[in-house]
């Protein structure tokens, strides 16, 4: 069960992180519509956003994984 614990951590540390970068990068845009920014800090921003977006998709996946590992080692344990 030590692992399924490891793997649920690992994955909501994914999932924070890139809520942490999508925060970002969003404040960043909407920042951006304040000051005069350039197009490749925007473009950088936007990458930004994606890969948070695939960094929480990413993290929601392991944890999905660890939920069925467990549900199965109490379904064989049961």
């Amino acid at each position: 069960m030590e692992i399924s614990g490891n793997a649920f951590a690992a994955g909501l540390s994914s999932v924070q992180s890139g809520q942490r970068r999508v925060d970002q990068a969003g404040a960043e845009i909407a920042g951006a519509g304040a000051r005069t920014t350039t197009s490749d800090a925007l473009a950088d921003h936007l990458v930004d956003l994606r890969r948070g977006q695939h960094e929480v998709e990413a993290g929601a996946k392991v944890i999905q994984a660890a939920d069925e590992t467990l549900g199965t080692l109490i379904d064989i344990r049961a």
